[in-house]
């Protein structure tokens, strides 16, 4: 039986990573951080505040992140929450002029394999 690692919880600047949300209680491993492994195909590394905006964007290109799903014990967002995102989520939504604010002591620093730190920086809560 194979054993999920996960990657060291390292931030994007170099620091330790810092849990994102409990509550709702988020991430790959549904652990509060957004921390990751080899499994994870979607990186789900960034952590993001939710925005109106955000959700209606995610709706709209087919990912409804505000109805709750309670068979994958996910409760829907709202504004406000924090959320681990898939990084190529997140750079999509940058791309259409759509990206939330986003947290740097809780992005998992493999979000940089996708999105440059210098774009983290402009759409950062805490820049540090």
């Amino acid at each position: 039986m194979n054993q999920i690692v996960r990657d060291d919880a390292i931030n994007v600047l170099g620091g330790e990573l810092e849990p994102c949300s409990m509550e709702p209680l988020t991430g790959f491993f549904r652990d509060g951080c957004c921390n990751t492994c080899s499994e994870d195909v979607g990186s789900h590394t960034v952590c993001i505040e939710v925005s109106a905006e955000f959700l209606e964007y995610s709706r709209f290109v087919g990912n409804d992140l505000s109805s709750p799903s309670p068979n994958a014990a996910f409760p829907g967002l709202k504004e406000g929450d924090r959320w681990c995102l898939c990084a190529a989520r997140w750079l999509e939504a940058h791309e259409k002029g759509m990206a939330p604010r986003l947290f740097l002591n809780n992005t998992h620093i493999s979000a940089l394999e996708i999105i440059p730190l210098a774009l983290l920086k402009q759409h950062a809560a805490n820049v540090n």
